[in-house]
């Protein structure tokens, strides 16, 4: 189990809002407001999901749909990647996901079960008041910055790398990537950067991609 305290991960997330000029501030008041709209806390679920198991974690690269067929254990689906695999009739166990990707197919999944592990960031709020409120099935709330009671941080940035991050944290026995591709030539300078960024942090627990 790789578990960092909120000391080691901070240095890290410093570096981070600072290369994309982030602001903490408004990281801090959009934790309050998902903190404030969730209507419950699933974390032991998602462990008991997790703990000792194979855990593969599915990034929304186009090469998903190709790599499928390695699914092995519990499935984290890293945001919209969700959706690629609903539409092929496999139900994710958990979801991380700020928002940006969501349909209303995550709903009709958390009300199958599926965990919606819903990430606050300064530029989401709009989102977490629309979306959150529409999850009736389990939920677990995140924040990049400092956690408090019923709001967690495991660590990592981007959705894909903060599935990694959980299931390392939450006692997974092996954790498995797929549908990742750091090296996407198409992507915007920002979605680069955030690539950049999920490369070093996955470095940190062992995943050379």
């Amino acid at each position: 189990m790789i578990l960092l305290s909120f000391e080691e991960w901070e240095p890290w997330y410093r570096e981070i809002i600072a290369y994309f000029a982030f602001d903490p501030q408004k990281d801090e008041e959009s934790a309050q407001i998902l903190g404030g709209l969730t209507h419950r806390d699933d974390i032991l679920l998602l462990h008991e999901r997790c703990r000792g198991k194979t855990v593969t974690v599915c990034g929304n690269a186009p090469s998903l749909r190709r790599e499928l067929d390695c699914l092995r254990g519990v499935i984290f689906a890293a945001d919209a990647a969700a959706l690629v695999l609903y539409s092929n009739t496999i139900l994710p166990d958990a979801v991380f996901t700020d928002l940006d990707g969501a349909t209303d197919e995550f709903c009709a999944m958390n009300e199958q079960g599926t965990i919606m592990v819903v990430h606050a960031h300064g530029d989401n709020i709009p989102l977490i008041r629309y979306w959150v409120s529409r999850f009736h099935g389990p939920v677990v709330a995140t924040t990049q910055g400092r956690p408090f009671s019923g709001v967690h941080n495991f660590g990592g940035f981007t959705d894909g790398d903060r599935a990694v991050f959980a299931a390392h944290a939450l006692g997974a026995q092996e954790v498995v990537l797929i549908g990742f591709d750091l090296d996407d030539p198409l992507v915007d300078p920002v979605k680069r950067g955030k690539l950049h960024w999920a490369r070093r942090l996955l470095a940190l627990l062992g995943h050379e991609l």
